[in-house]
This record gives C-alpha cells, sequence and structure tokens, in this order.
C-alpha cells in the first residue's frame, strides 16, 4: 500500500511577546503598563500595585485568547548561548550550553523584581534551563511514527486496537500568587487524561499523608523538611512580609531596609545548611538592597549617614537655626502693626533686617522684589504707626540702591538695659535667617507664578511646619487651617485656592484640605528650604 508523500513545512520561529512595567516619570508614583504586541495600547495606572494587577491580567487574557503551542516551531530564542541555554556553572566551571529538544511549550518568564513578563514559544529543555520560567501550555504529542511506513502501519493497527495519546491545549494559566507580588510566575493547570478502571481503582484504603505548606522566598520554595525549624519559619514568614510589602500603596523604605537585612541573615544561615553558593549570593544582593534602602531613606528624612555630610543639603542646617526661623514669624504673627498679607509680608521681611539690633539697611529693591501693590503707601502707612522708622523720606527709600541703602530701625526690637529684645539669636545667624526667608519669597517658580503675598506667606509657613521628609505638621498629621489663616492674614475659606497656587508651582504635594486640617508634603525640589520640625 502507498503512502502519500506530504509537502515539507518550513519551520517557523515561536512566538514572543513582552509585557512591561515602568515609570511614567521621575518622583511620580503612577506607572505604564506596556504590551509588545501591536494592536495593544499602553496603560497607565496610579500605582506599581495596580500595574502589576492590570500587567498580570494582560497576560492572562493573551494567554486565554492564544492557540495553542505548534510542535514543529523553533525555539523562539534561537541564539547561541544566550540566556536560556546557558546551563549554570559553578566557581570554577565553565557555563555549558544547553541543546533544543523536548516538547514545545510556552513558557512565561519574568524577572525578580516584577517589571516585565515574557512569554516565549519554545522547548522543553529551553524552559528548564530558565529559572523563573513556568509552563503554561505543551504543544499536542506528534503523531505516530507509523506514519511514515503506510503497510507496517495498517498491520499494526489491524493487529491491535488503536491507543490515542493524550493531547493538550492552551490552559488558561493559573497564578501562584496575588498581581500585586513581584514573584508572579504562571503555573500549568493539570489536564486529564482518561485512564482505565483497572488503574483508577484504589488499590488500598489507606490515607494520604499530607505534607505541611511550603512557603516562598524570592522566587524559592522553601523546604518542607528544612531545619532548623526556626530558619524554616524565618524564611516563610519573610516571604510573607515581601508580598505584604509590595501590596502597600506607599513606600516605607526603612522598612524595607529591614526586610533586607533580615532576608541576607536568614540566606546566609540558609547556604551553611546547603552549602549552595547561589544563595550566598541572594544574600550578598539583600545585604547591598539593605544599605541601598536605609540610604535612601536618610536622604528622605534630611539625615546624614555616618561619615558622611547632610543627605539634604539644606540653607539652614542646625535645628537650633530651624527653632529661630520659627520663633520669628510666630514674633510677627503676634505683633504685626497692621492687617493684611502684604503688611504681614514687608513686616517679616524688615524684622529679619533689624532682628538683632533694631537697626538695619534697606534699600529699594529689597521692598519693589515683594509682591506688593502699592509699597510706597505701604511702607508710609508702617512709618506713620510709628513701628518703622527710616532716614529720610519713604520716596528717598523706595528710589535707594545697594551703593547707598537707607537707615532703618523698628523701636521694638531695640534691645536695652532692661529688656534684651524677643530674640535671642547673636549677629551671625540673623544674615542667615534673612537670607532663607528671601529665597523662599522670592523662590523662581513663585516668581514666574505671579504669586501673591498670601501665597508667599503660606510657603513660609508651610516650609516651617513639615517635618524631615517633608510632610505637614507633626508626625505627618496635618497643620491646621485656623493657624494658617490667622498666620497668612486671609480668610479660611481662602486657603484651598493659595494650597492650588503652591502645587501648580510644584512646592506641594499629594495636597489635601479637609475642613479642619491641611496635609500633604513638600516637594523634594523645596525640602532644602525646609526647617524640618524636631
Amino acid at each position: 500500500m502507498g503512502v502519500e508523500a506530504h509537502a515539507t513545512n518550513e519551520r517557523v520561529t515561536g512566538r514572543r511577546w513582552t509585557v512591561r512595567l515602568d515609570p511614567v516619570g521621575r518622583g511620580r508614583a503612577d506607572v505604564r503598563v506596556s504590551c509588545s504586541r501591536p494592536a495593544c495600547a499602553a496603560q497607565v495606572l496610579p500605582s506599581a500595585a495596580a500595574g502589576r494587577t492590570a500587567a498580570i491580567a494582560h497576560l492572562k487574557a493573551h494567554l486565554r485568547a492564544g492557540p495553542a503551542p505548534r510542535p514543529s516551531v523553533h525555539c523562539a530564542c534561537r541564539a547561541e548561548e544566550c540566556h536560556t541555554h546557558i546551563r549554570p556553572a559553578g566557581p570554577r566551571e565553565r557555563p555549558v550550553p544547553w541543546r533544543c529538544g523536548g516538547a514545545v511549550v510556552l513558557a512565561v518568564i519574568t524577572d525578580r523584581e516584577g517589571r516585565w513578563w515574557q512569554v516565549m514559544e519554545c522547548c522543553s529543555r529551553c524552559a528548564a534551563a530558565h529559572p523563573t520560567a513556568k509552563v503554561v501550555a505543551t504543544a499536542p504529542a506528534a503523531e505516530a511514527s507509523a506514519r511514515n511506513d503506510g503497510l507496517r502501519a495498517d498491520t499494526a493497527a489491524s493487529a491491535a486496537p488503536a491507543v490515542h495519546a493524550p493531547t493538550f491545549s492552551a490552559i488558561s494559566p493559573h497564578f501562584s500568587h496575588s498581581a500585586t507580588a513581584t514573584t508572579d510566575t504562571a503555573v500549568p493547570q493539570q489536564a486529564s487524561a482518561p485512564r482505565s478502571a483497572a488503574r483508577t481503582a484504589p488499590r488500598s484504603a489507606r490515607p494520604t499523608r499530607k505534607r505541611p505548606p511550603r512557603g516562598r522566598i524570592a522566587q524559592r520554595l522553601v523546604p518542607h523538611d528544612l531545619r532548623p525549624v526556626a530558619l524554616r519559619d524565618e524564611l516563610t514568614e519573610l516571604g510573607e512580609l515581601f508580598r505584604a510589602y509590595q501590596a502597600r500603596s506607599e513606600p516605607d523604605l526603612a522598612m524595607l531596609a529591614d526586610l533586607h537585612a533580615r532576608k541576607a541573615e536568614a540566606f546566609n544561615a540558609w547556604a551553611e545548611v546547603t552549602a549552595d553558593t547561589g544563595l550566598r549570593l541572594d544574600a550578598r544582593r539583600a545585604e547591598q538592597a539593605a544599605a541601598t534602602a536605609r540610604l535612601q531613606h536618610l536622604h528622605r528624612i534630611g539625615q546624614a549617614p555616618d561619615g558622611e555630610g547632610p543627605a539634604v543639603v539644606r540653607l539652614l542646617t542646625a535645628p537650633a537655626q530651624w527653632n529661630h526661623a520659627r520663633a520669628v514669624l510666630a514674633h510677627v504673627a503676634e505683633n504685626a502693626p497692621l492687617p493684611g498679607a502684604e503688611a504681614r509680608l514687608l513686616v517679616v521681611m524688615v524684622t529679619l533686617r533689624t532682628a538683632q539690633s533694631g537697626v538695619g539697611n534697606l534699600v529699594g529693591q529689597d521692598i519693589k522684589g515683594l509682591p506688593l501693590q502699592d509699597p510706597e503707601h505701604l511702607v508710609g502707612q508702617l512709618v506713620e504707626s510709628g513701628w518703622l522708622g527710616i532716614s529720610g523720606t519713604v520716596e528717598e527709600l523706595i528710589a535707594s540702591r545697594p551703593e547707598n541703602p537707607t537707615r532703618i530701625s523698628v523701636p521694638s526690637l531695640t534691645p536695652d538695659e532692661d529688656d534684651p529684645g524677643p530674640f535671642t539669636f547673636g549677629r551671625k545667624l540673623r544674615p542667615k535667617l534673612s537670607g532663607w526667608a528671601q529665597r523662599v519669597v522670592g523662590e523662581k517658580k513663585l516668581r514666574k507664578g505671579k504669586t501673591g503675598a498670601d501665597v508667599r506667606l503660606l510657603a513660609l509657613a508651610l516650609a516651617t511646619g513639615a517635618d524631615g521628609e517633608g510632610l505637614l505638621g507633626p508626625g505627618g498629621e496635618g497643620i491646621g487651617l485656623d493657624a494658617l489663616s490667622s498666620w497668612c492674614s486671609v480668610d479660611p475659606a481662602d486657603l484651598p485656592d493659595l494650597v492650588d497656587r503652591l502645587t501648580a508651582a510644584d512646592w506641594l504635594a499629594e495636597a489635601d484640605v479637609t475642613e479642619t486640617l491641611l496635609t500633604g508634603r513638600l516637594t523634594e525640589r523645596v525640602l532644602p528650604l525646609g526647617c524640618p520640625l524636631t
């Protein structure tokens, strides 16, 4: 009996596509989910946790809708000595490339940080060579080789009952953990195959012995028989803590540093028990990650690592200077001679010029640089009230230049034998405080935004009312609206608009105005101008 000739099909390269999770921009919490398949549009999600959820849901949708792996394709990588083909080597061995072989499978590969997921149509050997690959589907088994020998195949078919090889199709993936974990990988659901009645019948009534559940950490399974038991429990607990941390909406770098330090210690102990070089390398990487997270935490709170300078280079560098700045602002709030935000801002700047001795120098640019609608009239009101004294007329003060400054005095700040004055700092600190206030009030984006005196007073208040990380209020709990309204000399109903102006000027982030509090944080750009609460 003849056999029909079949045309030889050319083998094609297997499919491969990638789903990625990337940050949208520096200093932003939102992330972008993209897929390398041309029909898929990128998505922007508000947090890394939401991005991982969307990325894995997108990947699952592709795997459910896609065809089964094809038995005749080449491996998707097809590159010699690529990372998929290299067998891990010992410290004194050279890496050995693996050869392709086995059934064609659809495998999902992910990185340790959970930033990308790649689906690859490859052979089972290549999938096994990659430490993070999980097989989600296997190609149908090849037909019996007897097709190439027609007569013998027909004879064999007539002599014995036909036995059909089980086939497998692309099965929707089942993920081993929630979508927020960085160790998410796909594993196949088991397909059932028909069995004979004799094999399905139970051989005995012995109860099955269940093993305790196995923990997972850093894409490693914790052996259920690992000893000592305390080490096994520590590794299992650390895996759960890392997954819980990845599900957080806000980072806590101090907590992350502690987790990495515990992981390094546990992996070192694990390596001692098992003599596994890979565990020692993972422990070393965990130590480096702990040091990096701790340094980032110190940078955020404005503290300096041991033996280094300050992480945030602030204009005012010491807690005593920060407290003196707050004392000046509190004094002005209690003793301002005129109402209104413009008068309050001018009094702050003049007070800082004369704070130590009650006298100082002023030029026209110092006043004209402030957002005052009628500076000449305002200075005249301060002179008429007796709070300010000047040598000459108001017009001469407004027209004065740095080479010929005007001498001014504030009688209430002039010390005498009975009254040393309201401030206790010395002559060297006064110009530092004055320069700090000028930098805050005249900050570039506040000037470009043409903000008014009320917005700049609010900027001064927030610069002295945030902690080392920039969170507003003691412990980041916020600042009372009544206090801010009194300091800025505005109605409380006007504060939301002022907050919006500061947010637009990149001074504030995550700002929220409730009925009683303003919460949020200073942006990293203006942290050097802050006077952290101690």
